[in-house]
């Protein structure tokens, strides 16, 4: 197919209502079409994100609604097809990444999107998007600047993976914790591993004597009280996943903002990765998300349609 070629129909993943992965169906839909200020793009790489399951499961129905027959997905990358009006600055067969709605599907609308950086794939680069921006996103909220620690739990993930990056290119240092199989993994990227777990407050302690500066809780249940133990001040600890922190006087990730300027952050720091650990396709979405949700890995999860 030509890089301009915009189909009638596509193969997309839709859920019905609220469930588990068994509710996601491969169906036949209508093409989306970019309204104006948007951009379509044939996908080759949808991300997997924790969202996405959380979603589909009904957790997040009080803050994100949807109206069934409902897609899935915010992050992709691809090769432009169409233009909405007033789009400059990209064309149609350009190799872009970044987010936008219903992204497990062979075409899909973005709504914010950046060229893929040099020496990046573009299956890569379908994980850049919301996990770049929320990376610097919640660095700046808690303030944290060069020569000061934070405490990563659950680092080893997407969003983690990107924090780790950013972090330690901004002078940063970083105390992560993730399973002993991916203590390698993170020392890589410039942390100081730790295994989470019993007993975290010491490991903690051996590897930052001086103490830690603020923590970020990207996963781990029943973490938060310790997080806040060990750095001392709820008010320096902010959770992404876990609106229960702000009875607790921690933070919680305000809302997404300048995807751009994050993107840029990152394609700036000479190796930053974002590793795909696992790929599925297009009819193994619900896979893809049960993935994604067992937790323990290493990188991303992306969908290849």
């Amino acid at each position: 197919m030509e890089p301009g070629t915009v189909q009638s129909a596509m193969k997309a993943i839709q859920f019905n209502s609220y469930g588990d992965a068994e509710k996601l169906n491969l169906v036949d839909v209508p093409a989306p079409m970019p309204q104006s200020g948007e951009i379509l793009i044939r996908v080759a790489a949808a991300d997997v994100n924790p969202i996405d399951w959380k979603i589909r499961s009904g957790l997040m129905e009080g803050m994100i609604p949807v109206d069934f027959p409902a897609g899935m997905g915010g992050d992709a990358a691809g090769t432009v097809i169409a233009l909405g009006e007033g789009v400059a600055g990209v064309a149609v067969g350009d190799s872009v990444f970044g987010v936008g709605r219903s992204t497990y599907a062979e075409e899909a609308v973005l709504t914010s999107w950046a060229p893929v950086p040099e020496g990046v794939s573009v299956e890569e680069s379908a994980g850049w998007g919301a996990a770049v921006e929320t990376a610097v996103r919640v660095l700046d909220q808690l303030g944290l600047s060069a020569g000061q620690t934070v405490l990563i739990s659950g680092a080893s993930g997407g969003v983690g993976t990107a924090v780790v990056q950013i972090a330690v290119g901004r002078g940063i240092s970083v105390v992560g914790t993730a399973s002993a199989p991916n203590q390698d993994y993170l020392a890589s990227l410039g942390a100081t591993p730790v295994v989470y777990g019993d007993g975290l407050a010491a490991r903690v302690a051996a590897a930052a004597p001086s103490g830690v500066d603020g923590a970020l809780h990207i996963s781990g249940d029943g973490v938060l009280p310790e997080l806040i133990e060990i750095v001392g001040d709820p008010s320096r600890v902010l959770s992404i996943s876990d609106f229960a922190a702000l009875e607790l006087g921690a933070q919680v990730s305000a809302a997404a903002s300048d995807h751009r300027k994050a993107w840029a952050e990152a394609a700036a720091l000479p190796a930053f990765r974002l590793p795909v650990e696992r790929r599925f396709t297009l009819a193994e979405a619900g896979a893809a998300q049960e993935h994604s949700a067992a937790g323990h890995a290493a990188g991303k999860t992306v969908i290849l349609p």
